[in-house]
This record gives C-alpha cells, sequence and structure tokens, in this order.
C-alpha cells in the first residue's frame, strides 16, 4: 500500500502540459533529444527491418542508396516540418488538431492514432520478449509467425509490458532519461554484431565486402514467397517509415519542449545510426541465419547469433526505448478523448491494452505493412495541421477555426482528410502498387492542396463571421 500511494504521488506530481503550451521553463537542451530518438529509432525493430531486405531480394546497390537518400528526407522531414511546428504552437498534435477540426473530427483521430501507437509498441515488446526467451529457453514465434507459441512466451510479453507501462506513465522527463543511460552503447551492439559475422560469409578484408554482400546478403532475389524490393522500395520506405511522426507530426508531442525547432537534426542520430547502420547489420545477420539453414528467424536468435548474450540484452533494451516514448504518445492521444482524466492512467490503460496486442506476433511479422497503412491515415492530418498554422496566416485564412468559433466540427478538416485517404488509396491501386508507403506522398499533398481549398470556399461561404452555418456545426446546433 505504501508503495501504491508513493507512485500516486509521483504521477500526480508529473504536468505534461496536455492542453496547453510548454512553458519556456520546461523546455529541454539538445542532448535531451539525441538520447530519445537515439533511444526510440536504435531499436528492437531493426532485428525485424534489416532482415526484410534480404529476405524481399533487395540488391546491395540499392539498400545503400535507398537508405542513404531515405533517412536524409525523413531527418529533413522532422527539421523543416514537425520541429517548427512543434516549436511555434508548443502543443501536442492532438490538441492542436483539436483547436484547428474540433470536437468531433480529434474524437476519430485520437481514437485511431492511440490505437496505431498501441500496435506499433506492442511490436517493440514482442521483439523484447523474442530476446528474454531465448535468455530462458523458451521458444518465441519467428519473424513469418503469426501466433503465440507457448503460454509461457505469453508471460513474457506481461512482464515486459508492466516495465515499459510503468516507466512510460512518468512523463516526458523519465522517458528521456531512460533513453539517454541506453542508447550511447546499443550502436556498438549492433555494429559489432554485423562486424564479427562477415567472416561467416567470407570477407575477410574491406575490399571484399561489397562484392560478398551482392553475392551473399542483398543478392536481388527474394526468397520464397516475398515480393522483389527495389531501390524506391528501400528509399520511400527509410523515408516514410516514420512518416506519421515527422510529416504527420506526432513528434510535435516531443519536440514542443524543444528550446530551438533546429532541434529536429537530433532525429538524424536515430536515422543514420539506428535506421542505416543498424539496418545494414540485421540484413547481415540475417544472410548468416538463412545460410545456416534457419528459414524463419526470430529477432532474438539474429541477435544471439551475431552478440551472445550481450546482443539479447542490446535487444530487450532497444524494445524498451522504443515502446516508452510510444506508448506515451498514445496516452497523449487517448488523454485528448478523456481529458479530465488523469494523464498517468490513462497511460496505464494504454499499456494494458498494448501488452495484450503484443501477444499476438502477427504484428511483428506484418510491421512494414502496418508501417504502411498508418502512413497513409496520418500524413494528410499533418499536411492539414502545417497549412492551419504557417499558411493560413498569410492567405488572411482564420487560424484554429474550430476554437475560435467554438465549433465541434470543421467541415473542411473532415472533407480534405477524406479526400486524401481516398485518392492516395486510389493512386495505389490504380497505378497497381505493392507498398502502401508509395501513395503516402500523394495522400500529404492532396491533404495540403484540399485543406487550403477547401476553407477558402467555406470560410468566404460563411463571410468570416460568427454564423458559421456553412463552415461548421456550432456547439448550439449538437446540443
Amino acid at each position: 500500500m505504501q508503495l501504491k500511494k508513493l507512485f500516486k504521488e509521483q504521477v500526480n506530481n508529473v504536468n505534461e502540459y496536455e492542453r496547453e503550451p510548454v512553458p519556456k521553463s520546461e523546455v529541454k537542451g539538445f542532448k535531451s533529444f539525441v538520447g530519445m530518438v537515439s533511444g526510440e529509432h536504435i531499436a528492437g525493430t531493426e532485428f525485424v527491418i534489416g532482415p526484410l531486405f534480404v529476405l524481399h531480394g533487395a540488391a546491395a546497390k540499392d539498400v545503400f542508396l535507398g537508405l542513404l537518400l531515405g533517412n536524409l528526407l525523413a531527418t529533413l522531414s522532422w527539421v523543416l516540418f514537425c520541429a517548427p511546428a512543434a516549436v511555434k504552437t508548443r502543443t501536442t498534435i492532438f490538441y492542436q488538431l483539436e483547436r484547428i477540426s474540433g470536437k468531433g473530427i480529434v474524437t476519430l483521430y485520437n481514437s485511431v492514432n492511440g490505437l496505431l501507437f498501441c500496435v506499433t509498441a506492442s511490436a517493440m515488446i514482442g521483439v523484447s520478449a523474442s530476446a528474454v526467451g531465448i535468455m530462458l529457453d523458451i521458444k518465441g514465434p519467428g519473424l513469418n509467425d503469426l501466433y503465440p507459441t507457448s503460454p509461457l512466451w505469453v508471460g513474457i510479453i506481461f512482464a515486459i509490458g508492466a516495465v515499459i507501462t510503468i516507466v512510460a506513465t512518468f512523463g516526458f522527463d523519465k522517458v528521456s532519461k531512460f533513453a539517454n543511460i541506453f542508447a550511447p552503447w546499443m550502436p556498438v551492439i549492433f555494429f559489432s554484431a554485423g562486424v564479427a559475422m562477415l567472416p561467416q560469409l567470407g570477407v575477410t578484408s574491406v575490399s571484399d565486402f561489397f562484392q560478398v554482400a551482392e553475392e551473399k546478403i542483398w543478392t536481388g532475389v527474394p526468397v520464397d514467397g516475398q515480393t522483389k524490393y527495389t531501390f524506391w522500395h528501400i528509399m520511400i520506405f527509410a523515408w516514410l517509415c516514420n512518416s506519421a511522426m515527422h510529416l504527420g507530426l506526432a513528434d510535435m508531442s516531443i519536440y514542443r519542449y524543444a528550446k530551438k525547432s533546429t532541434y529536429g537534426l537530433a532525429s538524424a542520430f536515430g536515422m543514420f545510426i539506428g535506421h542505416f547502420m543498424a539496418w545494414i547489420a540485421s540484413g547481415i545477420l540475417c544472410a548468416v541465419a538463412l545460410q545456416m539453414g534457419e528459414t524463419n528467424p526470430s529477432p532474438g536468435q539474429i541477435a544471439f547469433m551475431g552478440a551472445g548474450v550481450t546482443g539479447l540484452i542490446c535487444v530487450v533494451i532497444a524494445g524498451w526505448t522504443t515502446a516508452n516514448p510510444t506508448i506515451y504518445r498514445s496516452g497523449l492521444a487517448v488523454q485528448g478523448l478523456f481529458p479530465k482524466m488523469k494523464r498517468w492512467k490513462i497511460t496505464l490503460i494504454v499499456g494494458c491494452v498494448t501488452t495484450i496486442l503484443a501477444c499476438s506476433p502477427a504484428f511483428v511479422a506484418k510491421l512494414d505493412q502496418f508501417l504502411g497503412i498508418y502512413a497513409l491515415c496520418a500524413a494528410p492530418i499533418g499536411a492539414i495541421v502545417l497549412a492551419d498554422i504557417f499558411i493560413f496566416p498569410k492567405l488572411g485564412l482564420i487560424s484554429n477555426y474550430a476554437e475560435k468559433k467554438k465549433s465541434i466540427l470543421n467541415l473542411s478538416v473532415l472533407i480534405s482528410w477524406g479526400l486524401s485517404i481516398f485518392g492516395s488509396y486510389l493512386v495505389y491501386k490504380v497505378f497497381d502498387l505493392d507498398f502502401y508507403f508509395f501513395a503516402a506522398i500523394p495522400g500529404w499533398l492532396l491533404g495540403f492542396v484540399t485543406y487550403v481549398t477547401a476553407s477558402k470556399l467555406l470560410q468566404r461561404n460563411s463571410g468570416n463571421e460568427e454564423d458559421v452555418e456553412f463552415q461548421n456545426i456550432t456547439v448550439d446546433e449538437f446540443n
């Protein structure tokens, strides 16, 4: 009881400014963001994503060039779009969208976003569990398995989920400090594991590497049942696998604490260490596993093969440091639905839901597809919020329309979001694309253009008067 009382006292004293701008006294230095983004993007899921390029038959040249350009574009997306929006408003994407769209749309968006964050975090927990399972000699699911393999493995999931959820309840500061503790040494483990396995593939010198890479790692030939990845798949995936965070502006929740918008550059540490070096290293490990006859290795098996118990510990911690901020974001999203409920209580509930979802290995096996659908839904909302913050004042349009007109539904947002998702999905089907990520950019552009156009028409029709019959459904009308 004493421990429970102490826990409540600690979390009740945490103010995350869910429905107000972060005050200047609470902004953080650059180091806080380097640690957090490094911890989040040097993740256990790198042992899932890196092998995907091997299994899908990407060519070595396409992998290196695609990752180089894609991660550069991702970094620029944080620097040029997400961080400036966050620093200008000092609010979360969820509260800012509520001010723009009204309660009606933000309720739908927060529900979808909260669930999607839960699914993402559940994949991280599943990856960590695969490593703990090897330590305890409990067989976990492989990369292609869709169902749990044993009750003991489910028990591991619940134990890991409990730790991650408790850390997330303490807010941004504790999540950031947790990441800073572990971020420095995780890249060393990834790099060392990859290098250690190269001799088994026949690499005896630096000059051997690219020849072996083309012949035995990224051969350009997919394994049976997998589609082929080209340069465009690699580049677009590297750029947009986190598009919900940068183009979709979900990381406003993080960068609203930044002193300057240039702190978005911190994302480069996650992109070029986690999404470049770590994907390359885990791809090497996957190639060795395939050469040894392992057709369905788990992330934990891949890490153990390259770095032994240290590799397993790295996978566990990498899963934690990614799931922590993801559950934190999910808590903020759901808190927008229940503003009178304490954020830490919501985060506990979100953590429990995430842990239950983690019991299904399908979220790890289908991670690339899930992230693609996530990008398709989130990108247009980011474009809408960006236009409202930066473009509307220049065009003489009213920003934060729903807040100023006291409305619950901004039709401009509803129209543009719906048309963007439909239009981008149409592009996906008409051009017979095999990758949802290809449709995220048309979705973002459509969101931007349709929102500005719809707002100009509807605000003009309403005459920008207090009677917003054409633009919005008012609170009085709703009641």
